[in-house]
């Protein structure tokens, strides 16, 4: 499958509802789930939850390669080594070169379908 049919197919996750204040400062809520009754239902919203946390979560990890490539680019007079940026994102030195690489494939159009590089967080 080619990348930009991939990248077309990536669905889209489920909106993330916030959470009044007086609710997010009760420990035990949790989007409503505790309130949910039926498992089914509570199965339902949980796995929609979790999709839309994991998708939330590559596109983040997405968003943070670019920053990082872009900020490690040679042509900038105030570039960062992967060492600054590795102690700026509180990552491995090791991980901090491969998210640079991966935003340097984001940005000239190869990454989204490969996914971030594992480990080193």
């Amino acid at each position: 499958m080619a990348d930009a049919e991939r990248s077309e197919r990536r669905t889209r996750p489920a909106p993330l509802l916030f959470e009044p204040s007086a609710a997010v400062a009760d420990p035990e809520h949790f989007f409503d789930l505790e309130s949910v009754e039926d498992p089914a239902e509570l199965l339902a919203r949980a796995t929609e939850l979790t999709l839309a946390f994991r998708a939330a979560t590559d596109r983040a990890v997405e968003f943070q390669a670019v920053a990082a490539a872009q900020l490690a680019d040679p042509r900038r007079f105030d570039r960062l080594t992967s060492a600054d940026i590795a102690l700026r994102a509180e990552w491995t030195e090791d991980y901090a070169k491969k998210m640079v690489e991966f935003g340097r494939e984001l940005l000239s159009g190869e990454g989204a379908a490969g996914g971030a590089p594992a480990g080193g967080r």
